[in-house]
């Protein structure tokens, strides 16, 4: 039995077209595409074989393949130069350290000799990245300008440094062909040397204690001078025989240790050695000693300067330190005094690291200097509001001006009635402002970022004089500007000069229910002092009227 579907009824005249069916979903394609990358088949002899997929490739293998290489290296400041010279010189260390000891003891066998040529090509190879790849794109300085162009590279680079690197690859390789794989043929290898030297001064450069390098560096030198001394005292045991006397290495045990042991005690003139019986003995033992004496020498000599540079800061620091106590004891100060002094000496080196920071920032050019000056203090004196509002380059020249001081607990930073010449702001730790009749209340406690002493520096005419007893409250570190580093300042910013006048004049018009409530002032303002009465004599004597009535005074003497 058939069945027939329906027949759909027939269109009426100038009916709507039926709509479209939607198109179909993507999902489905996507699907179908991800089943077919998952499991793709080709046909092999007649059978279908699944192709593997291929794994996705990790982050740090992404990285490298979008890396690009720099057209021009900053042979200074680029560490990617810095970690390459690293490479060059666990190569040039290879070379220098195995090629005597493959040279004299038997430790390169036909067994073995594979894998110490696999590492003398590679380190060959990474001579070769350097001549062509890394050396070419240096930048340089000519004339005053910095060449970063390809072409320049190159003309400097041939120049001045290839001939030596092409020298140390010259290939005595191909005598391998008529007198066997000999290391000793490899010696032109030992010629880059100067990629050793370059690492050392970079990496000093970049290093915060350049000085445990050296000592490093400096015990590397003397291991390396008796580890040729060893390979020098087998050589002359295998040219007179092994075990013929008692003064050769008798062939027991770790030669290359045991030879070792031989030079550790010629070089450093231990004693305790055989007496040499041949001729050759003789010679090899009287060189062996002089050099050892004239090794070790400059060894400890240069361990000794590179322990003095590395402690030069803290031998000053002691220096100043017993000159002072020195002085101090010679013409009997107080002990509570000298202990003050010397709690003051331990504490500005603890915290600075150097007893005068402007000693040590006086050597550098202006420029420096300011960079230097704007980092450090820059954050502090911004804050200030006293500044606020002020020329961006006064304030600059003003931190060039800036000089560190420390004060212990209980020091008077500035005593009412002094003479004003300096302005403060603290830079780490409190002052307190105090007076009273005891002179020991507390009327505020000022912290790091405060400014006070402003007002006897910018006041005109007399009123110059401190309004107030400051007095650091533990260890404070304060900066201080000088009046006269000021005046020169403003002359240059006359903008920046109203604005303080003006700041000034409106603290002092403020009522004095508003000067009490101040919570956090930069200045107690107290009521300027009476003219004293000789300062008053004083002055009338400068305008001529008291001179004038001694004048009459004394014609109408002479008239009665």
């Amino acid at each position: 039995r058939l069945t027939f579907p329906p027949t759909a009824p027939a269109k009426k005249a100038g009916a709507a077209p039926p709509l479209s069916p939607p198109p179909p979903e993507e999902k489905s394609n996507s699907k179908a595409d991800g089943k077919d990358d998952e499991e793709q088949f080709f046909e092999f002899m007649g059978y279908m074989v699944k192709v593997p997929k291929i794994p996705a490739m990790p982050g740090w293998m992404q990285a490298i393949m979008v890396y690009r290489f720099p057209s021009s290296i900053d042979p200074y400041t680029d560490m990617t130069y810095v970690i390459w010279l690293f490479i060059v010189t666990c190569a040039w260390n290879w070379n220098v350290w195995l090629i005597p000891v493959r040279w004299v003891f038997p430790y390169q066998t036909p067994e073995n000799i594979h894998l110490w040529l696999l590492v003398d090509y590679l380190c060959d190879t990474i001579y070769i990245l350097d001549i062509l790849v890394f050396q070419p794109r240096l930048q340089f300085v000519r004339g005053g300008d910095i060449v970063v162009q390809h072409k320049q590279y190159s003309f400097k680079y041939t120049n001045y440094s290839m001939n030596m690197d092409l020298i140390s690859l010259f290939p005595l390789d191909i005598l391998y062909y008529f007198t066997g794989v000999k290391s000793v043929l490899r010696f032109p290898r030992l010629l880059k040397y100067m990629a050793f030297f370059e690492f050392n001064d970079r990496l000093e450069a970049v290093m915060k204690k350049a000085y445990i390098y050296r000592v490093i560096r400096t015990s590397a030198y003397l291991i390396y001078s008796l580890h040729c001394n060893a390979c020098m005292f087998y050589w002359g045991s295998d040219y007179e025989g092994l075990g013929s006397t008692k003064w050769v290495y008798d062939g027991r045990g770790n030669s290359y240790i045991r030879c070792y042991y031989f030079a550790v005690k010629t070089l450093i003139t231990i004693g305790g050695l055989p007496d040499p019986t041949t001729v050759f003995e003789i010679v090899f033992q009287m060189v062996n000693y002089f050099v050892g004496v004239f090794a070790f020498s400059i060894m400890i000599g240069q361990m000794r300067d590179v322990v003095g540079a590395a402690t030069a800061g803290q031998a000053y620091y002691r220096s100043c330190v017993d000159s002072t106590v020195s002085y101090m004891t010679s013409y009997r100060i107080p002990r509570e005094i000298q202990n003050r002094v010397k709690i003051w000496y331990d504490y500005t080196w603890q915290s600075q690291g150097m007893l005068d920071e402007q000693e040590l920032l006086r050597q550098l050019p202006d420029k420096m200097r300011l960079d230097i000056a704007v980092d450090v203090n820059y954050a502090i004196v911004s804050k200030v509001a006293l500044f606020q509002g002020c020329d961006r380059q006064m304030i600059f020249d003003m931190l060039k001006r800036l000089k560190s001081v420390v004060y212990l607990p209980g020091d008077y930073v500035c005593k009412k009635g002094e003479i004003g010449r300096e302005m403060y702001i603290i830079k780490a730790g409190e002052v307190q402002v105090v007076g009273g009749p005891d002179g020991k209340t507390v009327f505020v406690t000022l912290r790091a970022g405060s400014v006070f002493g402003e007002i006897s520096l910018l006041a005109v005419g007399g009123g110059n004089r401190r309004t107030a007893n400051v007095v650091a409250h533990g260890f404070a570190n304060l900066f201080i500007l000088d009046k006269k580093d000021l005046a020169e300042i403003l002359v240059h910013y006359p903008e920046s000069q109203k604005l303080l006048r003006k700041k000034m004049l409106t603290k002092d018009k403020k009522p004095p229910e508003e000067k009490g409530v101040v919570q956090e002032p930069s200045q107690v303002i107290i009521t300027r002092p009476e003219t004293p009465k000789l300062f008053k004599a004083a002055l009338m004597v400068a305008k001529g009227e008291t001179f004038a009535k001694l004048k009459e005074t004394y014609k109408s003497s002479e008239a009665q």
